[in-house]
């Protein structure tokens, strides 16, 4: 089994409340605050991604 890595746990832990914030902001009519919610969701989750391949490179 591998070791879980905790920052990346946390990483897509707060990407998966980003997502929830933009479903939340929609149903409460805040366009603006849904999009920013978005752009923050796919920016982190891009980050995560990014670093985990860069740790697999380095091993």
């Amino acid at each position: 089994m591998k070791n879980i890595n905790g920052r990346n746990l946390i990483l897509a832990s707060i990407v998966i409340l980003c997502f929830v914030f933009v479903g939340f902001a929609l149903g409460q009519r805040s366009f603006w605050l849904a999009g920013l919610f978005l752009v923050l969701g796919f920016a982190l989750m891009g980050l995560g991604i990014s670093s985990n391949k860069k740790q697999e490179n380095a091993h």
